[in-house]
């Protein structure tokens, strides 16, 4: 069972939850805005990893576990946004079973016991905290894959907002329409349960009360630490259940044309719920009369740019999506045409 802590300073918690020798998983960002320092001085004996890549992909995962070798750490934390906690779990698989992360795509495949492992998000938006799932990308393909195991889900999580305030407000903001799409894409998706639907409606509500200020940088830290909370709710509900086209037909976008995750699911996201709502309709409307044009709305106040896809490519943006593990999902089955559409109504 997963522990969450949640609130203000809640940082400090981890002295009281690490027992022996710490491996942190950060990027170097992280390190320069001065979060790593906070959480080395809270340990007694620590060793950092801070050569975290956006997306990153095996070679990374394999880099960070080589280094945890030499450590020998009793806890492995993930410090830092989606790409930390990813390639902090990753280690997890590889430690405990070696080989390479192509092994253990799918779920279920970890071999052996796994150190425990601490996340601690210092974004608002994947919910990867949350998840039993490092999503990584193969090394020559970029194609995205999913590695998931029970025993890879953090033992806690640390939902700190003082952590959120270094983000610059472009990342803000893709993190909290990253957060809005997973609350939305499960909550309508065909794995759906009542469990789920509980932590997507959860999720979205506290996203829906704070959003608008997270998007305009005037949020406080009580409204970051909301959005925080409805990230990682939205995490759980994945968790639960799963995701959809938006993400089935972003991830095309992101290993070839080098978008980033939360601007290619927004460019995709209203296009596809315009497609699933003869199916879902009612669910959009019980959540918010309007919702798809608010979603627009949303990414208009986000101020993200076009993305610029030459429509010759579609075809084989169109081929990838329809064979992305996400997709099966969508609420409404989708072929490889209908993903054409969907690309051409959206860029």
């Amino acid at each position: 069972m997963q522990k969450i802590i949640h609130g203000s300073g809640s940082l400090r918690d981890l002295s009281s939850l690490v027992k022996g020798r710490a491996l942190i998983v950060t990027d170097a960002g992280i390190v320069a805005a001065g979060h790593v320092d906070r959480a080395v001085e809270l340990l007694d004996e620590v060793a950092v990893f801070d050569k975290v890549h956006e997306n990153p992909c095996e070679k990374d995962v394999a880099l960070c576990a080589e280094f945890a070798r030499e450590v020998n750490p009793d806890v492995i934390i993930g410090l830092g946004g989606g790409s930390s906690m990813d390639t902090a779990k990753g280690v997890l698989f590889l430690l405990s079973g070696g080989g390479t992360m192509s092994d253990y795509q799918g779920h279920g495949k970890a071999k052996g016991e796994m150190l425990p492992f601490i996340a601690i998000p210092t974004t608002a938006g994947t919910g990867s905290e949350c998840q039993s799932y490092a999503v990584l990308s193969r090394d020559e393909s970029h194609e995205k894959m999913a590695c998931g195991d029970p025993r890879a889900l953090a033992k806690v999580a640390i939902l700190d907002p003082e952590l959120t305030a270094s983000m610059p407000l472009g990342v803000a903001r893709l993190t909290a329409l990253d957060a809005l799409s997973h609350a939305l894409e499960s909550a309508v998706c065909n794995k759906r349960t009542e469990e789920s639907q509980r932590f997507s409606v959860e999720a979205f509500r506290r996203i829906e009360a704070v959003i608008e200020k997270i998007l305009k940088g005037t949020a406080t830290v009580e409204e970051r630490g909301e959005m925080l909370m409805g990230a990682a709710l939205a995490g759980r509900a994945i968790e639960a259940s799963m995701l959809g086209a938006a993400h089935a037909s972003a991830n095309p976008l992101t290993a070839h044309f080098d978008v980033v995750h939360g601007r290619a699911v927004m460019t995709m996201l209203p296009t596809v719920m315009r497609w699933n709502a003869g199916v879902v309709g009612e669910i959009y409307d019980e959540l918010k009369p309007g919702l798809i044009e608010w979603v627009e709305n949303l990414r208009e106040l986000a101020e993200l740019n076009p993305v610029d896809v030459p429509f010759d490519e579609i075809p084989q943006l169109a081929e990838e999506a329809a064979k992305q593990w996400t997709g099966q999902f969508n609420p409404r089955t989708l072929e490889v045409g209908d993903f054409e559409a969907i690309y051409r109504d959206a860029l």
